[in-house]
């Protein structure tokens, strides 16, 4: 049965790849596995059929056979388990690349995000200077601490694996702030990220979606 997942009708990003249905289309690109894409509206992604597969009505969701998924990382992490291409056949490699899976997502985007909810949400609160203030040096803390163990390595255990599929995702929600080019190391990793020929497809299918006349 083919894969099937549901992005936005239309991204908020305008197509920029930040959507995390972009995750999703990168994993099932480095697999090479086909899949169909059902688009939702923001209105159908809080109706019954939509909260059946994804109860907090978000994208994306997965559908394979009988098994529905909802949550990006556990929908690559359940492809890269079931197609070759985004683990190690070591068993420690494979758990490493696993723990940095978690690690973009636990402990690396959270502020990122915080910071992308402090300046689109709050930018009329008087305190919203100083938050993202604070925001930012937090960013930076984690940001020091990511160059520091990537060093001059191509990425961050090895080969490529899930792990800088989700590294890389969440790092590119920073190219507008300008934290990104305070860190070369980091800067360069992504560009490589991106410049896979997976990504560029993942990336060109969802920009398609969103210029779509």
């Amino acid at each position: 049965m083919t894969i099937t997942i549901t992005a936005f009708e239309r991204s908020p990003d305008g197509g920029k790849g930040l959507a995390r249905d972009t995750r999703v289309r990168w994993a099932l690109e480095e697999v090479r596995q086909p899949y169909e894409v059902r688009l939702v509206s923001f209105r159908a992604m809080k109706e019954p059929a939509h909260l059946a597969l994804h109860p907090f009505g978000q994208i994306p969701t997965y559908e394979e056979d009988d098994l529905a998924l909802f949550e990006t990382g556990a929908i690559v992490l359940q492809i890269a388990e079931r197609h070759a291409g985004l683990l190690p056949r070591n068993a420690d490699a494979r758990a490493r690349a696993i723990a940095w899976m978690f690690a973009a997502v636990n402990t690396v985007e959270p502020p990122i995000l915080e910071l992308v909810n402090a300046v689109l949400l709050e930018g009329d609160k008087p305190w919203r200077d100083e938050r993202v203030a604070l925001i930012k040096d937090r960013i930076r803390t984690r940001l020091n601490q990511l160059s520091a163990r990537l060093g001059n390595a191509d990425w961050l255990d090895g080969a490529f694996s899930v792990g800088d599929l989700m590294m890389a995702s969440v790092l590119l929600r920073l190219r507008t702030s300008g934290l990104l080019g305070e860190h070369p190391t980091l800067a360069a990793y992504v560009a490589r990220a991106e410049a896979r020929p997976a990504y560029k497809r993942a990336f060109d299918a969802q920009l398609a979606i969103n210029t779509a006349r």
